[in-house]
């Protein structure tokens, strides 16, 4: 499996992006997908997450993003989007996208479950 992530860039705050996450090779019937985001200097953190699976999608927000931001799949594309707006200097960091082989009927929120990384994608907000 490999994810290929892409969309990032400079824009103003308030403004928005709109990052894909490009998914190729075999993945199991029952995949979760999330965008991960590190800050210098911080931790690697959750930001949105989507379960998919025979049953539908499932999708889990951190707080900090909830309202703002929106991850979506198109199923033809086996692309993974996270549409981003309103967005804060806070916001300010390098993207992953990852994904879980094993999923249930909650996305993971931790870095640990997700076996597969994209490369990164830069989004930096200015004032």
């Amino acid at each position: 499996v490999q994810l290929q992530a892409s969309g990032g860039g400079l824009v103003q705050a308030g403004g928005s992006l709109r990052l894909s996450c490009a998914v190729s090779g075999r993945t199991s019937s029952a995949y979760a997908m999330a965008w991960f985001r590190q800050a210098p200097g911080k931790e690697r953190e959750f930001v949105q997450g989507i379960g998919i699976s025979r049953r539908g999608t499932t999708t889990y927000s951190a707080d900090s993003v909830k309202g703002r931001f929106t991850i979506s799949r198109d199923n033809a594309k086996n692309t993974v989007y996270l549409q981003m707006n309103s967005l804060k200097l806070e916001d300010t960091a390098v993207y992953y996208c990852a994904l879980a082989l094993s999923y249930n009927t909650v996305v993971p929120a931790v870095a640990e479950r997700y076996n597969y990384w994209g490369q990164g994608t830069q989004v930096t907000v200015s004032s």
